[in-house]
C-alpha cells in the first residue's frame, strides 16, 4: 500500500512538474523567435548591428546555396558613439561604410562584414555623405548592385556576390531626369512576382514629388530605365514600398529632419500607378500616438509563411542623431483590413518565420510614447507640427496657466534632458509637470484593446521614473480599469531619478487610464520619463 501510495505521490508530483514546465515554456520552442525593440541589437555572436537607411532583400548564399534574408545598411561613426553613450546626441553625420548581416529567419545574424567602404568611394571622389541604399539581382550581367546616395548624386556600385564587395561602376545625375542632381530620399523594391526591382524615390528638393524608375542594364551601364511620376503633394521622405495581395504599397514620412513622424502611404494595382488617394497620402492607422514607434519610413520585409503572409514595417529610428531613445531598428507586424493597412505599435513580439505568425511578446511595454521622444519640439509648438498636446497623452489644466500654441506664456508639457539626466532616463525628453502659478493638473492615457492586439484582463505592472521637487500638495502616479483606481503617492522631494512602481494593477474589461494627478505650489516641479505598462 506504501507502495502503491509513494508511486502515485511520485506520478502526480511529476504532472505537476512537467505542467509546471509546459506552461513556462516559451514561444520559442513553438517555432517563435522574439524580437524586441528599443534596445541596440546584436548579431548571434553577441557584436552590434550597425544598420541604417537600407532594406531586406532575399538571394541565395553563394557560399552554402540556401536562400537567406540580407540586411545592408549603412554604419556611421555616430552610431557606434551614441549606443556607447546615450545621453550625448552626436551633432553630425560621419558616414563609415555599408554593412551587410544574413539570416535564415530575421532574429539570428551573422555579420558579412563591409560590403562597401569608405575607401572604395573616397578613392573616385570625398564622401562628405553617403545613405539611403538598396541592392537588387541584375540577371543581364549577372550582378548584383547597390544604389546608394552619394554627396550630390546617385552611386551605382557592383559586385559579384550578394556578400561583396561592391566596387564603383558610375554616378547618375538625376538632374535630367527629375530637375535635381540627387534624390530625395530612397529605397530599392523588388517585386516577388517578377524579379524586377526598382527605385523608389522623392524630389531632391522640397520632396513634394515622389518617382519610381526601374532598375536595368542601359547603354553596358546598370542604370536607371525610365522614370513615372506617381506623387506630388506635401513634402515627403524615407519613401519605400511593398506588395500585398497583388496591390503595391508606396510609404513615406514626414519632413522632420532625423525625427520621427506618421507613416503614409498611397496604394495601386500598378506599381507605375496610379496611386489613390491622388496626391494625398493617407496616415497609416495605429502609428499616430506614437509615431510608428517613434521611427522615419525605412523598409519592409514580408514573410510568406505557411500559414500567413506578414508584412513588417521596419522603420529607422536615428538615434544617432536625434536623441530619441535607444535602438536604430524598431520592427512592427502589419495587419490588414481588407486593403488598409494598420500598425500595430509593439516593443516586444514573437515572430514564427515558418507559419509567418506573429503573437505579442512578454514584456511588451503597452504605454504609447512612454518616453515622450515623438514629440520633436517643445509642446504646445506653434511650429510644424502645429500641436497643443503631447502625442499619446491627455493634459487637463484645472487650474493655472491655459494651454497654447499662440501664447508664450502657455506652460511647456516636455522638459528637455541634461546630459546628466540622460545618464538615468531614455533620450532627451521627458514630461514636465509645472507652472509659474499654483496649479492643477491632470495627464493621463487610455490603454485598451486594439482592433489586433488584445489587452487582456489580468495584472499588471506600471512603471516610471521621476524627479520633483517640494511643493506638492498632491502628486501620485494612479491607474483605473472598471472603476478600480489605484494610487502610487509621492509625498516627497527627489532630487535624482527615483522608479516609482504599482504593481498587480487589476485590468478589466480590456481597458486601463494610467496617468498622473498634480496639485502644485507656483514654481514646483515635476519631471516623468521611461513609463511602462507590463502585463505580471
Amino acid at each position: 500500500m506504501r507502495t502503491l501510495i509513494k508511486t502515485l505521490f511520485i506520478s502526480v508530483l511529476l504532472l505537476l512538474i512537467l505542467k509546471t514546465v509546459k506552461s513556462q515554456t516559451d514561444t520559442a520552442s513553438k517555432g517563435f523567435l522574439p524580437i524586441t525593440n528599443d534596445v541596440f541589437w546584436d548579431t548571434k555572436d553577441e557584436h552590434p548591428i550597425y544598420s541604417q537607411g537600407g532594406g531586406i532583400f532575399r538571394f541565395k548564399d553563394p557560399e552554402s546555396g540556401i536562400e537567406k534574408y540580407y540586411w545592408y545598411g549603412a554604419q556611421y561613426r555616430e552610431s557606434a558613439l551614441y549606443r556607447n553613450d546615450p545621453s550625448v546626441t552626436p551633432p553630425r553625420d560621419n558616414f563609415v561604410s555599408v554593412t551587410c548581416y544574413t539570416s535564415t529567419d530575421l532574429k539570428n545574424w551573422e555579420s558579412k562584414g563591409d560590403v562597401l567602404t569608405r575607401d572604395e568611394m573616397d578613392n573616385h571622389q570625398h564622401t562628405r555623405w553617403a545613405g539611403r541604399l538598396g541592392v537588387a539581382y541584375i540577371p543581364e550581367i549577372n550582378k548584383y548592385t547597390l544604389f546608394i546616395q552619394h554627396n550630390t548624386e546617385v552611386l551605382v556600385t557592383v559586385a559579384d556576390s550578394p556578400n561583396g564587395p561592391f566596387t564603383w561602376h558610375q554616378r547618375i545625375n538625376m538632374e535630367d531626369m527629375i530637375g535635381t542632381s540627387n534624390t530625395g530620399d530612397q529605397t530599392v523594391f523588388t517585386d516577388e512576382d517578377t524579379g524586377t526591382s526598382y527605385l523608389v524615390y522623392s524630389y531632391g528638393k522640397g520632396r513634394h514629388k515622389i518617382y519610381i524608375s526601374e532598375i536595368g542594364v542601359k547603354d553596358g551601364k546598370v542604370g536607371l530605365l525610365d522614370c513615372t511620376q506617381v506623387y506630388k503633394g506635401a513634402g515627403r521622405e524615407g519613401n519605400c514600398m511593398f506588395k500585398y495581395n497583388g496591390k503595391y504599397y508606396l510609404f513615406a514620412s514626414n519632413l522632420y529632419g532625423w525625427d520621427s513622424s506618421y507613416a503614409y502611404y498611397l496604394v495601386a494595382d500598378d506599381i507605375r500607378g496610379p496611386y489613390t488617394p491622388t496626391n494625398e497620402m493617407l496616415v497609416l492607422r495605429g502609428s499616430e500616438a506614437d509615431y510608428a514607434h517613434v521611427t522615419q519610413t525605412g523598409f519592409f520585409v514580408k514573410v510568406k509563411g505557411s500559414k500567413q503572409e506578414t508584412v513588417i514595417y521596419c522603420g529607422d529610428r536615428w538615434a544617432n542623431f536625434a536623441g530619441n531613445g535607444l535602438g536604430y531598428n524598431q520592427w512592427c507586424p502589419l495587419s490588414f483590413d481588407g486593403d488598409t493597412p494598420y500598425f500595430n505599435s509593439l516593443s516586444a513580439w514573437n515572430l514564427n518565420p515558418t507559419t509567418g505568425e506573429w503573437t505579442v511578446g512578454k514584456g511588451n511595454n503597452y504605454i504609447k510614447n512612454g518616453s515622450f521622444e515623438a514629440d520633436r519640439r517643445r509642446i504646445p509648438s506653434p511650429v510644424k507640427p502645429v500641436q497643443e498636446q503631447l502625442l499619446g497623452w491627455a493634459t487637463t489644466i484645472v487650474e493655472g496657466t491655459k494651454l497654447s500654441v499662440s501664447d508664450s506664456t502657455s506652460p511647456s508639457l516636455n522638459y528637455f534632458n541634461t546630459r546628466q539626466d540622460r545618464q538615468a532616463v531614455i533620450g532627451e525628453k521627458s514630461l514636465q509637470i509645472s507652472d509659474v502659478v499654483n496649479f492643477k493638473r491632470k495627464i493621463m492615457q487610455t490603454v485598451e484593446s486594439g482592433p489586433y492586439i488584445e489587452l487582456e484582463d489580468g495584472y499588471y505592472t506600471l512603471t516610471a521614473k521621476i524627479k520633483n521637487s517640494n511643493g506638492f500638495p498632491r502628486l501620485e502616479m494612479y491607474a483605473e480599469s472598471d472603476s478600480h483606481i489605484v494610487k502610487k503617492p509621492i509625498s516627497r522631494s527627489n532630487e535624482t531619478w527615483t522608479t516609482i512602481k504599482i504593481e498587480k494593477i487589476p485590468v478589466r474589461n480590456g481597458r486601463v487610464d494610467i496617468g498622473f494627478v498634480a496639485e502644485g505650489n507656483a514654481g514646483a516641479f515635476c519631471y516623468v520619463d521611461d513609463i511602462s505598462l507590463i502585463k505580471n
